[in-house]
């Protein structure tokens, strides 16, 4: 739910676009990213920065949100479209954050990661 003062710091500011994540993709972010959106904000929700109880819930509300107009991405995507480029004078700090290894988010089955072998 977008409360009262968050919705007045935002058109104070004429923020016209919200990156957000949190717990209960399926209740509370789903909740406040229908409420943005509303408002004519776009919202970009991270996907492996969000959860819900169940893979289920987390996995028809982004289906929701993203039918309702929002943006579902990654962290490591939103970073590097924030970051812009190399010459940006974070990148390197950036980069070292996302060359870890990403935790699994559980959205797709492992099986349908693995790339698949060429034959020649």
């Amino acid at each position: 739910m977008l409360l009262p003062e968050v919705e007045a710091f935002l058109l104070e500011r004429d923020i016209k676009q919200v990156v957000l994540f949190g717990i209960e993709a399926h209740v509370c972010v789903q909740q406040t990213t229908l409420d943005l959106l509303n408002k004519g904000i776009e919202v970009h929700v991270i996907a492996d920065s969000t959860s819900s109880r169940s893979k289920m819930d987390r996995q028809f509300a982004f289906e929701r949100l993203r039918q309702a107009g929002a943006v579902i991405s990654t962290s490591e995507s939103t970073l590097l479209q924030l970051v812009g480029d190399k010459d940006n004078e974070h990148f390197k700090a950036i980069q070292g954050l996302i060359m870890k290894s990403a935790p699994t988010s559980d959205l797709v089955p492992a099986s349908e990661t693995k790339r698949p072998e060429c034959s020649n």
